[in-house]
């Protein structure tokens, strides 16, 4: 471990965070490992007994912390005991895991107890809807900040924190790369809210000219991570998976990328460091980026996804 009285951070090297998995034991099978993976994305038992393993047993210690300080605070107020989720944000770039990393984390914390719900929702259901995007010019900037409806995302994450019952998450698809129009998932008061999305860490800071009385999702968030990567990587890894999804998802008729399908490898590469380039790698640096060092706990990924050391908020 290294401390530094100039950093906020403690780091980890994979061995030294790998050592505070105690005797937390590996809950998940080989199989169960192999369907969590995401596309184009590497993780291994290894993978999940070394960083995923010290990690829940660390969120499960914040969520007791939490529970506690809540039966704390409704003592002195003389008042039954409200159920107030915990929740999780993951960040980070396009391409560089955040789906598996979630997901990982939602079958590792979900096995802590029985009664335990872990929920998970992605961002990607509060976009606006691409008819909405086409009317104000913004397909091309989808994904960034203006072509999410903050507005919808921000009360479902305020409804959460208050308790609500029977929530309703949009539901997005990767196919058709629009929002399922009415169609959610329903979300009933979960113990523990694993929020995904590539602007969960934005806050006040970021709009510097805004109303400073704005709220923020993160501002309802009790643990944040941020999944990071080299640029360079991270640029392999989308031409990487934008390759694999041309052979696959992209020659679905009902592919709203099906035209992918039909271009060459050399065609596709060309397409894919374009957009890379012109969108992703834009939005990464204007908007994704600049908010990593606001996270609790930075995993930092080095070639072939895996993580080499750990950040950890002090």
């Amino acid at each position: 471990m290294i401390s530094s009285s100039e950093s906020p951070y403690l780091q980890f090297d994979r061995e030294r965070w790998a050592s505070l998995r105690d005797s937390e034991p590996m809950t998940l099978t080989k199989e169960e490992v192999e369907r969590l993976r995401g596309i184009n994305d590497e993780l291994s038992m290894d993978e999940v007994r070394d960083i995923y393993l010290p990690l829940s047993r660390l969120l499960n210690y914040y969520l007791n912390a939490r529970h506690n300080r809540q039966s704390v605070l409704m003592k002195f107020l003389k008042q039954e005991e409200q159920h107030i989720p915990f929740i999780i944000s993951v960040a980070g770039s396009v391409s560089v895991g955040k789906s598996t990393s979630s997901r990982v984390l939602q079958a590792l914390l979900s096995h802590w107890k029985e009664s335990l719900k872990v929920a998970l929702v992605t961002t990607d259901g509060f976009l606006h809807p691409n008819s909405v995007l086409e009317e104000k010019g913004l397909m091309l900037k989808k994904g960034f900040p203006q072509s999410y409806d903050t507005r919808k995302l921000l009360q479902f994450v305020m409804d959460v924190k208050s308790g609500k019952r029977h929530l309703q998450a949009p539901k997005y698809s990767h196919l058709t790369y629009d929002v399922i129009p009415n169609e959610y998932y329903e979300i009933d008061q979960p113990d523990i809210l694993i929020l995904e999305g590539l602007n969960v860490l934005q806050s006040s800071s970021d709009y510097p000219h805004s109303d400073k009385s704005h709220a923020f999702v993160s501002d309802f968030v009790d643990f944040s991570i941020y999944v990071d990567a080299e640029e360079e990587q991270l640029e392999e890894w989308y031409i990487s998976r934008f390759l694999k999804l041309r052979e696959g998802a992209f020659t679905n008729p009902e592919s709203y990328f099906v035209n992918y399908s039909r271009l060459t490898t050399q065609e596709a590469i060309l397409t894919a460091k374009t957009v890379w380039r012109e969108i992703n790698l834009q939005n990464l640096r204007q908007n994704i980026f600049p908010t990593r060092d606001r996270a609790n706990l930075i995993l930092h990924k080095g070639p072939e996804h895996i993580i080499d050391s750990v950040k950890l908020r002090k």
